[in-house]
């Protein structure tokens, strides 16, 4: 199976580094699947889940990523995240919290609560719950 070298990184760290058979993200214009060979790229990522596949096929890292620019170039992969973090690493239950705050602020609407911010809060947390699911359903 053909490989690529693919590199994630955060605002704070490097996530993944290593050899992959095929990645999955959440493009500007819907789900984007990259294998080896892919046409050179530059495409803007949407909040979720990003899946890698290991070079030999046999295992799947996911990453949940909150936006961010997916560079395609002939051998490498390279993603800038404004932020990452390993599907395993995710708190379920503080963000099902930040998910139900999210959704309070948006239903008691004042004049002082910030729509915006809550909407962005809302849909990171609902991204990352989708997150945990795709990590969830592939073990």
């Amino acid at each position: 199976m053909a490989t690529f070298k693919c590199r994630v990184v955060s605002a704070r760290e490097e996530i993944y580094v290593g050899d992959i058979s095929m990645l999955i993200a959440n493009g500007h214009s819907g789900e984007i699947g990259i294998l080896a060979g892919h046409t050179p790229l530059i495409t803007l990522l949407k909040p979720g889940p990003m899946r890698m596949k290991s070079a030999d096929g046999s295992s799947e890292e996911v990453v949940y990523v909150s936006g961010g620019v997916l560079e395609v170039q002939p051998h490498v992969v390279t993603v800038l995240a404004d932020s990452a973090e390993r599907a395993y690493d995710l708190d379920e239950a503080k963000i099902a919290e930040a998910r139900r705050n999210a959704e309070q602020a948006l239903a008691n609407q004042s004049a002082n609560i910030d729509t915006t911010a809550a909407l962005t809060a809302l849909a990171e947390s609902l991204a990352q719950l989708q997150t945990i699911q795709k990590y969830k359903n592939r073990a």
